[in-house]
C-alpha cells in the first residue's frame, strides 16, 4: 500500500512541472514549398524569413532535429572552402547559415543547407547560443 501511495503521489507532483522544461523553446521550421523560416520562441512566432534550400540534383532533409553544434565563420569542408557564417548544425554537414547569394532568396539554390539572409542568420544563431543547443529545434518539410 505504501508502494501505490508513493507512485500516486509522485504522478500528481509531476503534472505541475511544467512542459516546457523538456520541450525545445526555440524552434526553427523551414517550409520547402514556401521557402520560409517561421522561428518561434516559447510558442510565439518571433521571425518570418525567406530562405533558400536545396536546388535541383541536390537534397535538404526533411525531419526533426536538436541543433547539434554552432559556428560563428564556418568554411565548407566539401564545396571549396564556402563561407556558411552563422552555422547552426543540426544534422551532419546540413546547416542553417548565412548566404550573401541574397537575390536567390526564397527559391532553391543551395546544396542542401537552410541559407538566411546574413542579417537573420545572426540573429538565429545568436537565439540559439543564448536557448542552448539543446533547447533549439529544426524542423523541415515539405
Amino acid at each position: 500500500m505504501k508502494t501505490f501511495m508513493a507512485a500516486a503521489a509522485a504522478c500528481l507532483l509531476l503534472q505541475f512541472i511544467p512542459a516546457t522544461a523538456s520541450a525545445a523553446n526555440l524552434v526553427a521550421k523551414v517550409s520547402l514549398g514556401s521557402q520560409t523560416m517561421t522561428v518561434t520562441q516559447n510558442g510565439f512566432v518571433k521571425y518570418r524569413w525567406k530562405v533558400s534550400t536545396a536546388r535541383r540534383g541536390y537534397v535538404t532533409p526533411t525531419g526533426s532535429w536538436s541543433a547539434k553544434w554552432l559556428s560563428l565563420n564556418h568554411r565548407s569542408r566539401k564545396y571549396d572552402s564556402a563561407p556558411m557564417p552563422y552555422a547552426v548544425f543540426f544534422n551532419g554537414g546540413y546547416a542553417v547559415h548565412a548566404t550573401f547569394d541574397l537575390k536567390r532568396l526564397g527559391r532553391p539554390a543551395s546544396h542542401g543547407c537552410v541559407r538566411l539572409h546574413p542579417d537573420n542568420a545572426a540573429q538565429f544563431f545568436s537565439m540559439a547560443k543564448q536557448a542552448g543547443l539543446s533547447n533549439t529545434r529544426v524542423v523541415i518539410t515539405q
